[in-house]
């Protein structure tokens, strides 16, 4: 990376990039600005030779990590990062006075920071005055555990640059609170002016226009025209530059305006664009590179900008009522927030929403993403005391770890609901291991979702039938639900689609069967489910579901009703709404079936369907569950091993195998520093029966070349062996078989519970780890599990707990207890190796041995390819 786009503390934009040798009038420049003071606590002297000075030597020492920020074309800060010795570097800054306290010290530390830790430098030091207040909050607010010596007047400072979790979370706060200041002018404007509206009222842009009027906005709006003086009885003028400015522009000209236009919504003081216009990246790559022109334009003048190629953005605050869009009605009040990256799907999503009478604060049709994105405005919802729960559609993940890190965040405040589309192409990858067979890029979204606690649906209609429950009822406290209807079919098939939804129809206790079987009426229904009967009138649904509710042994309660010629299902819903108000903590859930309404009620939440009702309430519970189980952050990458690794594993590319295979011995010391030690030794074919009678029988060998893969398929490993002669006889088969000498693994014969660990990098996830049975199990269950690393072992125990295999591993039939702690740890530690190690393109561990007092790595395979830097410095980076 060589520059990069950043948020400051007040929501303005900057550029954050290297020094270069043509920035040397503007660093000068810079300096001789700065006011007197602002240099006296730079450089703790009067004067500006010593400034001068600086700056010169700076841009003539290749060794120093220098860094510059620019706000439009100006130079607006210096940051440098002189090196002590291999391991620590001096770091000092200058911010123009106009921008001192707007959060860029703490963005350009970071940025050195992490530019140094790519160089294995591990520590940072810093000189300041007592008096400096400003700067010794920089170096506070970073979240680096500091060291502060005070003497005479001047503080030293001595940091570890680590990004340890807190260090993380700092950060993405900060950016939380800019994102909210910088993208208000887009989500609640006080006034708009609209691009492309024609005199006639025909096109998008007068679709805008009458929408913004017909759902009475609150605030300005003009309309820009050339000629007009008066568009649908909106104000016109021809240019925003020739009056009052606005907070936010909609452009709905044809694409070759769209620039003309944007420029002329920034000469007239637009602080935000959304573009509605289409032709640009989906045309393909003349329309990106005009893409890239609109997107680089909006930040040179740090105007946020949604789109292009979207339906607009919708703000429903009773204070701006805002409908900029040409697809939607103004949906009734509510705490929902929206984003959809197809405008489509995101019209299909609020009809179905206001089918269900959900109420939205906010909609944004993302489109191309060109500025602004579901990461942006997850950012922005997080603090806003409005939004109570968040829907998203995507399509594609620019930065999916700070989406993971950002929807963690949020996730564990509120909930947040999202559909991923094309989740079927472009992922599988045919590859030699089994972690790359097994990886797609659907169980990578399915593993970001899992980990972050975003509530997962398959289309638009599940992602709406679960949040109106999110937004109705409250969070369940356990899996345990109540079935009521009137109809036992219906019960019972109610009672099937519960169970599949992971929820449980608990059965009653004595007392409370005897309870309910005092208020059915002509049935033996007072199990759960419970039949109330064909003819059961308003009160005594009610009197069911109030005792129900009323015990401690259901925490949800599902009514299903079908209207018949003897009941009144509406009356019915009545009387259950008043129970529902007795329980508030409970959620309950009504189904009517053959009910003339429109399928909502006012006081009770009703859907579609049980099926649908269960599978949302599952994945309430789901939810909840994942909210309860609070698992600690994972540790920080070590920046001291990472390096040594990564030089390992490069010097292992060099030395190079077929396809990047390194031989099992190669692998085994990078593995090893990272806890994971193979079983056995590799030797030669010759020397194999001594090695194996120092090991003690029964043994294994097998061969231990780069350019064998599958070694089972081609008879290349012996098992059982139980003397030196079988051991001998073995390894001449094996290099009888290859052709050629070769070396050999010989390992001891262990029993436990076969399972397998793997890891490959996803082109836009990163790397997955699974979790698996193993051995030719893993080729043939259907049963494996995904983690996006780094995670902890809490995680990886949570995962297995979702495999069929579990009980194998939990002492099944009276066995004994694996040891499935330290196969956690041992997972914890490869997602580790897959984070400070990127060019490890896979790995397979395969069989991994679990036995009652430890694991056995059996099997290990590792491919090598080029990698990327480990550090992902603070920036704009695109969902």
């Amino acid at each position: 990376m060589t520059s990069a786009d950043v948020l400051l503390s007040d929501g303005g934009l900057a550029e954050i990039r290297p020094l270069e040798a043509a920035d040397s009038a503007g660093v000068h420049e810079l300096h001789e600005r700065a006011s007197d003071d602002a240099l006296r606590l730079r450089f703790f002297s009067g004067g500006r030779r010593a400034a001068r000075l600086y700056v010169d030597r700076v841009l003539d020492s290749p060794e120093t990590i220098a860094l510059v920020a620019l706000s439009g074309d100006r130079l607006v800060a210096l940051a440098t990062a002189e090196p002590i010795d291999a391991t620590s570097c001096e770091v000092a800054f200058l911010v123009a006075d106009d921008l001192a306290g707007h959060g860029l010290g703490t963005l350009l530390l970071e940025h050195l920071a992490a530019r140094a830790r790519d160089r294995g430098i591990g520590r940072f030091t810093a000189l300041v005055l007592a008096e400096n207040h400003r700067m010794l909050d920089v170096f506070a607010r970073a979240g680096f555990t500091v060291a502060r010596t005070t003497e005479v007047g001047e503080c030293e400072l001595d940091l570890d640059i680590a990004v340890t979790p807190a260090v993380q979370e700092a950060a993405d706060l900060r950016e939380f609170v800019a994102e909210a200041r910088s993208l208000r002018p887009l989500l609640a404007p006080r006034s708009v002016a609209v691009y492309g509206a024609r005199r006639d009222g025909t096109g998008i842009g007068a679709a805008v226009l009458t929408a913004v009027r017909r759902d009475g906005f609150a605030g300005d709006v003009v309309a820009i025209h050339p000629r007009a003086r008066v568009v649908a009885g909106v104000p016109a003028r021809d240019s925003l530059a020739d009056g009052t400015p606005v907070d936010l522009a909609v452009i709905a000209v044809p694409v070759a305006g769209v620039l003309d236009a944007l420029e002329d919504a920034i000469a007239g003081g637009a602080r935000s664009a959304v573009v509605v216009s289409s032709g640009f990246g989906e045309m393909g790559p003349d329309g990106s590179r005009l893409q890239r022109e609109l997107g680089r334009t909006a930040r040179r003048h740090g105007v946020r900008v949604v789109g292009p190629n979207c339906l607009g953005v919708l703000d429903n605050a009773p204070d701006v009522r805002l409908n900029a869009t040409f697809g939607l009605r103004a949906p009734g009040p509510g705490g929902l927030a929206v984003a959809s990256q197809s405008g489509g799907v995101g019209i299909a999503l609020m009809e179905l929403l206001a089918d269900e009478g959900v109420g939205v604060r906010t909609f944004v049709s993302l489109g191309n993403k060109v500025d602004v994105s579901g990461n942006d405005l997850l950012a922005a919802w997080y603090d806003d005391p409005e939004v109570t729960c968040a829907a998203l559609y995507l399509e594609s993940f620019g930065n999916a770890r700070k989406f993971a890190r950002f929807a963690r965040l949020f996730s564990e405040r509120k909930p947040l609901v999202a559909v991923v589309g094309g989740r079927s192409a472009g992922g599988r990858r045919a590859g030699a291991s089994h972690t790359a067979a097994a990886a797609t890029s659907a169980v990578g979204v399915a593993a970001l979702c899992a980990q972050s606690g975003v509530i997962a649906c398959r289309d638009a209609e599940e992602l709406a039938d679960t949040v109106t429950v999110l937004t109705r009822e409250p969070l369940p406290a356990g899996p345990r639900i109540a079935v009521l209807s009137n109809a036992g079919g219906l019960g019972v098939l109610a009672a099937d689609a519960a169970q599949d939804a992971g929820l449980d129809v608990v059965a009653f206790s004595p007392a409370l069967r005897a309870e309910v079987a005092h208020r059915v009426a002509q049935t033996t229904g007072s199990a759960n489910p419970v039949d109330a009967g064909a003819g059961a009138d308003a009160e005594r649904v009610a009197a069911l579901a109030d005792v129900m509710l009323a015990s401690d042994e259901v925490d949800a309660l599902l009514v299903v009703l079908v209207a018949t010629d003897t009941n009144d299902v509406l009356g019915v819903l009545d009387a259950l709404a008043d129970v529902r108000r007795r329980h508030p903590g409970r959620p309950v859930i009504a189904v009517g079936l053959g009910v003339d309404a429109d399928g909502t009620h006012a006081g009770v939440t009703t859907l579609r369907s049980s099926a649908a009702a269960v599978a949302a309430l599952g994945r309430a519970v789901r939810y909840a569950a994942w909210r309860r189980d609070v698992v600690p952050p994972a540790p920080a990458p070590d920046p001291v091993r990472a390096r040594k690794s990564r030089d390992e594993a490069i010097d292992l590319l060099a030395r190079g195998g077929v396809d990047g295979w390194v031989a099992p011995g190669d692998a085994a010391a990078l593995l090893h520093r990272y806890g994971l030690k193979s079983a056995g030794v590799v030797t030669t074919a010759a020397d194999a029966p001594q090695a194996a009678a120092q090991m003690g029988f029964p043994v294994a060998v097998k061969v231990a070349s780069a350019d064998v893969v599958h070694r089972t398929e081609r008879r290349l490993v012996a098992t059982g062996l139980m003397s030196p002669k079988e051991v001998a006889l073995a390894a001449d088969d094996i290099e009888r078989r290859m052709g050629r000498a070769c070396p050999v693994l010989v390992q001891p014969m262990v029993t436990g519970v076969e399972m397998a660990l793997g890891m490959v990098r996803d082109p836009v996830l990163g790397p997955l780890v699974m979790v698996a049975p193993g051995g030719v199990s893993t080729d043939l269950a259907d049963d494996r599990a995904f983690l996006l690393p780094p995670f902890v072992p809490g995680e990886i125990m949570r995962a297995l707990r979702t495999l069929r295999t579990w009980p194998l591993l939990d002492g099944f039939r009276g066995a004994p207890r694996a040891d499935v702690e330290a196969f956690a740890r041992a997972a914890s530690a490869l997602g580790q190796l897959a984070v400070e190690v990127p060019e490890i393109a896979e790995l397979d561990l395969n069989p991994v041995l679990v036995t009652e007092d430890g694991i056995h790595l059996v099997d290990v395979k590792v491919r090598l390819a080029a990698g990327e830097s480990l550090d992902e410095p603070r920036q704009l980076r695109r969902t």
